[in-house]
């Protein structure tokens, strides 16, 4: 006799906010396309439980020039581009990006200046139609002598800055309220700071559709779980109705899966690791196919191989 299975259906009251980066000529910006990201109502692709009307988006990072101490194999992937971060967005583009990510990697020993940095945040923006990221170098006063610099020349735009930290988060909140961008608030791994950082960002008026979570994101291998269950937990409370974890969360996978010995080749590696390049791209790819599962909504890469298999895998999971 045929038993009749009810599959448990659960429904939530809270919705992930949804944000939008990028704005075209009729909203006071130049981009030929834009990315809104969030507005899920249930988990990751659980499509029978709520809705997920945006997709999760994959940006490809680049640097405002030559990047110190880059893999051989990213370096063999990009060429010569590199050397040029409007050639290096363009073929970012081509080769499939949705969002460019302009990571400063200027230190201690050579100081940027804000002005070449603002020239170069200029030439990408007229090398490709997609919407920017700029990202710091991570130094609290450089952060804010060089984002403010680039807010300002890029008003209207609508750019995510980041890094907002709990403490360095005030100048680069007030720059983006001032001129139409957005920002990303960065914690190390916790739901509470998560929570705490974004309540700081409401109370300066930045309106919450205008902020992106990056919560820290580990490498496969290097902490990813432990990722992985707070970026869960951070999901959970939004679809709970917790509005302070209710932000769309963008996730470095790149950038940690590439400073790890398992991606960078070289000698000294055990032969059964098998061949490097192969090795290093699935590396890359499934840190991020991982943290697609736990909520991520923009993955930021940084090989083509990878940025395509990730893409792919999106396509597979978004099928209803």
């Amino acid at each position: 006799m045929p038993v009749t299975v009810e599959i448990p259906v659960e429904k939530f009251r809270g919705a992930v906010r949804q944000v939008t980066l990028g704005a075209g000529p009729d909203a006071s910006g130049t981009r030929d396309s834009v990315v809104t990201v969030g507005g899920q109502t249930s988990l990751p692709f659980l499509f029978f439980e709520g809705k997920t009307p945006n997709q999760p988006r994959v940006a490809i990072e680049i640097n405002e020039s030559a990047p110190d101490g880059i893999s051989p194999l990213l370096a063999e992937a990009w060429g010569d581009v590199v050397a040029d971060p409007a050639a290096w967005a363009a073929k970012a583009e081509q080769l499939g990006a949705e969002l460019i990510l302009l990571k400063v990697q200027d230190g201690s020993e050579r100081s940027l200046r804000p002005s070449d940095l603002v020239a170069r945040v200029k030439a990408i923006l007229g090398a490709t139609g997609l919407p920017l990221i700029v990202v710091g170098p991570g130094v609290a006063a450089r952060d804010n002598e060089l984002l403010v610099a680039v807010a300002d020349a890029t008003a209207g735009e609508r750019l995510a800055l980041g890094r907002c930290e709990e403490g360095n988060y005030r100048t680069i909140v007030a720059a983006a309220m001032a001129n139409g961008h957005a920002v990303i608030a960065a914690t190390p791994i916790d739901v509470n700071l998560a929570k705490q950082l974004n309540i700081l960002i409401r109370d300066m008026n930045l309106p919450l559709d205008r902020v992106l979570m990056d919560p820290t994101t580990g490498a496969l291998g290097y902490g990813l779980e432990y990722t992985y269950s707070v970026m869960e937990r951070l999901r959970l409370a939004a679809l709970q109705g917790d509005e302070m974890t209710q932000q769309p969360m963008i996730c470095f996978a790149g950038h940690e899966t590439w400073r790890q010995k398992e991606t960078r080749g070289g000698e000294g590696l055990p032969a059964e690791w098998g061949d490097s390049q192969r090795r290093a791209v699935l590396w890359e790819a499934v840190t991020a196919g991982s943290l697609l599962q736990s909520g991520a909504d923009i993955l930021v890469l940084k090989h083509p191989q990878a940025v395509a298999l990730v893409k792919e895998n999106i396509a597979v999971l978004m099928r209803q």
